[in-house]
């Protein structure tokens, strides 16, 4: 596995979101559900919790406003209950988390 540095992982992170952001935008929580391509997307790229977990200790002590063990959470239970994900907390995670977070990363590390 190759190590990459924080700035990295974190456009990783943007890029990740931003993707779940396209993928979902303008759907509504029925369309979703009943897209599998999509919903198989989104929850690869809920990734971001890898990417988090990549991070440096003292970088994420430096940024607490970002809740990092959610992060990693999360992603440990889509990896590791891929078939018994509740769809409906990825769906509230998308509408009221992702766009929070997105701002955050941009605003630490803008393109």
């Amino acid at each position: 596995m190759s190590k990459r540095d924080n700035v990295l992982l974190i456009h990783d992170m943007i890029e990740s979101v931003q993707k779940i952001m396209t993928y979902t935008r303008d759907m509504s929580f029925d369309q979703f559900k009943s897209d599998s391509k999509t919903v198989d997307a989104v929850i690869r790229n809920f990734d971001i919790g890898e990417a988090a977990n990549r991070l440096t200790e003292n970088y994420k002590n430096n940024n607490p406003e970002i809740e990092w063990s959610h992060l990693r959470g999360f992603r440990n239970r889509i990896v590791h209950e891929y078939f018994g994900i509740d769809l409906e907390i990825v769906w509230h995670i998308i509408e009221e988390n992702l766009p929070e977070l997105l701002t955050v990363l941009k605003n630490k590390y803008p393109s």
